[in-house]
């Protein structure tokens, strides 16, 4: 593991494997690491986010995926960045302080979703008491405001952050609001702030402002296609660039309107890679084989500038 190299290009929002009964399955993290590095070319993870189910998971168990995460990942990922975001501060500063413990090379946090924080100040305050926790850890802020329902802009949050916050290195900005990207960019380019999008079907136009990379569910099955996309858009071959975005767009299109969500990113991951991810967790409801067998049709026709 290489936690100082600057976390940047695509990073997975891991999936929580689970058994048949519902119960997390360590025992496939290891080809999942294998599988990420070798066929997708992604070699920093997010976990215990939201696609990886985090707030439907005991504090126990996201202690051991954070820990079987960092022993499958050594030597083999840049960054393993453990989202350690609850609804109870209490429980958030213990998965911070476990995060430490076992050198992981990020912490993240979401905003509590429950009793939310209604200005810069409370959340900040939040933050703040988590990210103290871990006081050698790089911090990094998840804005995912569909999900929370807190709807403080990140560029008001960042004013100033780091005399609260002295490890603070990022956003993983999960909203469509490509102005309030923009002005963070704009804003904190001295700084150095490490700005991650998680809205994948938008990953270019992301980039064309300033994002240095993403955080996203597809990128644990469209890794490879997105770092081809990443790959042109440097180059700069933005015809090419944009036909593998409109690509990923059309499966996205197409799925979400099928009915698009953690379950069929299970589903999706299995029949792509091979492992088991096992149903999600009780509210959501496994995928239908309806959704399994057009999704899988839909992802073979896509004709991928690569040929691939």
């Amino acid at each position: 593991m290489t936690p100082r190299k600057k976390l940047e290009g695509l990073v997975a929002a891991t999936v929580t494997p689970m058994t048949p009964d519902g119960q997390i399955n360590l025992s496939v993290i290891r080809q999942y690491v294998d599988y990420l590095v070798r066929e997708q070319n992604v070699k920093n993870v997010f976990v215990n986010g939201t696609t990886g189910e985090g707030l439907s998971l005991s504090i126990q168990e996201r202690k051991q995926l954070a820990e079987e995460w960092m022993c499958q990942g050594k030597d083999k990922l840049d960054h393993v960045i453990i989202h350690v975001g609850a609804l109870s501060l209490l429980e958030s500063q213990e998965l911070a302080r476990h995060a430490a413990t076992i050198g992981a090379s990020g912490i993240a946090v979401i905003a509590p979703s429950f009793f939310k924080p209604t200005n810069k100040d409370e959340l900040l305050g939040f933050l703040q008491k988590v990210a103290s926790e871990a006081p050698a850890v790089p911090f990094y802020y998840y804005h995912i405001p569909t999900l929370t329902g807190v709807k403080i802009r990140v560029e008001e949050l960042l004013d100033g952050i780091r005399e609260h916050i002295p490890t603070f290195q990022g956003v993983k900005f999960s909203d469509t609001d490509l102005l309030d990207l923009a002005q963070c960019i704009n804003k904190n380019e001295r700084e150095q702030f490490v700005f991650l999008y998680g809205v994948d079907e938008q990953l270019l136009s992301a980039l064309a402002i300033g994002a240095d990379g993403a955080v996203g569910s597809t990128y644990n099955y469209l890794g490879r296609k997105t770092n081809l996309m990443l790959q042109a858009f440097a180059k700069p071959d933005l015809a090419l660039a944009r036909k593998y975005q409109f690509l990923m767009g059309e499966f996205l299109s197409f799925v979400i309107k099928l009915g698009f969500g953690v379950a069929q990113t299970k589903a999706v991951m299995t029949f792509v890679s091979g492992i088991p991810m096992g149903p999600p967790r009780l509210p959501l409801v496994s995928a239908s084989e309806e959704f399994i067998t057009k999704a899988k049709a839909k992802l073979e026709s896509i004709p991928w500038p690569d040929g691939d």
